[in-house]
């Protein structure tokens, strides 16, 4: 309803997550290249631990991104005050929202 366009980047996970998915497939994009994945987009959510995740070039990823640019952080692996300097509004999932 909202025109959202899923999509989901994974180094491990993508044949995992398209069988997952396989009921919604046709409304998910899956993007093997995270910048490419976040190109665009208004919202990044991290929902798993790989350290790759938290060692990204997040001001390539803002750069990229619609504004505001948010980042919701489901596994709490990323340093939120670092992506706030960057421009980002951040919600570290169990930690909420700094003010």
């Amino acid at each position: 309803a909202e025109h959202a366009q899923p999509v989901v980047t994974d180094p491990k996970a993508i044949p995992d997550a398209k069988r997952d998915l396989k009921d919604v497939i046709e409304q998910v994009e899956f993007e093997e290249d995270p910048y490419k994945a976040a190109e665009g987009a208004h919202a990044v959510v991290v929902c798993t631990e790989w350290k790759c995740f938290a060692e990204l070039d997040w001001n390539r990823i803002y750069k990229g991104m619609a504004k505001p640019a948010f980042v919701f952080d489901g596994r709490n692996i990323l340093d939120a005050d670092a992506l706030r300097k960057i421009g980002f509004e951040v919600s570290s999932i169990g930690k909420g929202k700094a003010e």
